[in-house]
């Protein structure tokens, strides 16, 4: 039998926990974490995870295991996802912002190995000392089809590519053609969204409310168990700021500025990322129960 899935999408702060309790409650859910930044252990605060009050309230699963210096694919993310959702005797709700995983799950990926450090360090100094326009024309060389997708200074894609090839021997583009098929799903997708100029002022609000409830600490105690700000769970919005204050290389008040103005543009790019999904359901965080009757007609 092809199993039921509810995805529960949509930018930071828009209330997306809130709805999966309520669904959870009345459709005999189980919450599965889709966000990038809530996997790490040492975070629970600034990335807002479910509290132990919510947690009792139905099962969650794929918060806070992660160590700070660990990292995990988006691939990775799909397997794990998709093994809870085939367990039997709840509903599985999907609940995140990170698009790229929701895209993973329901659209297959193809599960590129690890990629050393050192390889994509390398590659990324060099783009940052000028040799950009040189490492473009070494990935039009090996991977055209790849190189003519991204703009010669796309920063990130361009090292990503080139670390692939070299630390594998196969290009993007080979990798990209290996895609799995996507597993068989039966999902419902939500959005839960507003206006920027709405959202702005709620995210300066929720960091503030954060920063009350002991961020600052949190990211202190993190910063024990691992003082590296390379580690992929530092660079995570809010952890990379509070980090910056710690090493004296900003004041708090910058640090809190920082973290707010990173917040809302990393909600902007979350907003043109979903709204390029024909096939979300979009609500106000204030239409819980018009959201909650859409699922229920669903199932």
């Amino acid at each position: 039998m092809t199993p039921f899935a509810i995805c529960l999408v949509g930018p930071t702060g828009t209330g997306k926990s809130n709805l999966a309790l309520t669904l959870a409650e009345r459709f005999r859910g189980a919450v599965i974490n889709a966000d990038s930044r809530q996997l790490y252990r040492d975070f629970p605060l600034i990335t807002a995870q479910p509290s132990p009050e919510d947690r009792a309230r139905c099962p969650h699963e794929l918060y806070g295991f992660l160590a700070t210096e660990e990292s995990y694919t988006a691939g990775r993310w799909a397997a794990d996802a998709l093994e809870r959702i085939c367990q039997k005797g709840r509903l599985p709700l999907l609940v995140g912002g990170t698009g790229f995983y929701i895209r993973a799950l329901l659209h297959g990926i193809v599960n590129i190995p690890p990629i050393p450090e050192d390889i994509t360090r390398s590659l990324d100094e060099l783009f940052a000392s000028g040799q950009g326009a040189t490492l473009y024309n070494r990935l039009t060389s090996v991977d055209p089809a790849y190189a003519a997708r991204i703009h010669p200074n796309d920063r990130q894609r361009l090292v990503r590519a080139l670390a692939v090839f070299e630390a594998t021997g196969h290009t993007f583009s080979w990798w990209h053609s290996q895609t799995p098929p996507p597993p068989k799903l039966h999902v419902l997708q939500i959005a839960l969204g507003l206006p920027l100029d709405e959202l702005t002022p709620r995210l300066a609000q929720r960091i503030d409310t954060m920063m009350l409830c002991g961020a600052l600490e949190e990211a202190a105690a993190a910063r024990q168990h691992c003082d590296n700000p390379e580690a992929p769970g530092w660079s995570g919005i809010g952890c990379a700021e509070l980090y910056q204050y710690l090493s004296g290389k900003i004041t708090l008040e910058e640090a809190r500025v920082l973290w707010i103005k990173n917040t809302r543009a990393y909600a902007k790019r979350q907003l043109t990322w979903f709204r390029a999904d024909p096939h979300l359901h979009w609500f106000r965080p204030e239409e819980i129960s018009a959201a909650v009757d859409l699922a229920a007609r669903w199932l």
